[in-house]
């Protein structure tokens, strides 16, 4: 995997507002600000560099307002650090190929995997399979 690496001017001339401070500064987007995720199978890719994370057929209703997946695409591609904002401990989940933050992973999911990766819908882009 070529790994993608860009100034943070070529970051914000590429991103919205709000996709820069969620993927670049590890921020949160609002909750429930993404409810209209497509529901036909396809793969979600990164909004910075377009790796795919996350398939359609990973994805279930958490009802804690961001998408959430079971587990990603390929483990090459998510990769995972500890996250000690807010006085608190995450396991952060992040995209391996551009190191854009996605969001966090929790062990309260669903079988297969048991595990909630609870992601920014502003890090995603949807492309329908076919």
């Amino acid at each position: 995997m070529d790994k993608i690496i860009k100034t943070e001017a070529e970051w914000k001339a590429q991103l919205s507002d709000l996709a820069y401070k969620v993927t670049r500064k590890h921020g949160t987007e609002r909750a429930g600000s993404h409810e209209n995720f497509p529901k036909g199978p396809g793969t979600y890719m990164c909004v910075c560099c377009g790796a795919p994370v996350f398939d359609q057929a990973a994805k279930f209703e958490s009802g804690t307002g961001w998408p959430s997946f079971y587990q990603p695409v390929d483990n090459e591609m998510v990769g995972e650090s500890i996250d000690r904002s807010f006085f608190m401990k995450r396991t952060e989940v992040h995209c391996n190929r551009c190191d854009a933050h996605l969001g966090h992973v929790f062990p309260d999911g669903p079988q297969p995997t048991g595990l909630r990766y609870c992601i920014n819908g502003v890090a995603l882009e949807f492309e329908p399979e076919g």
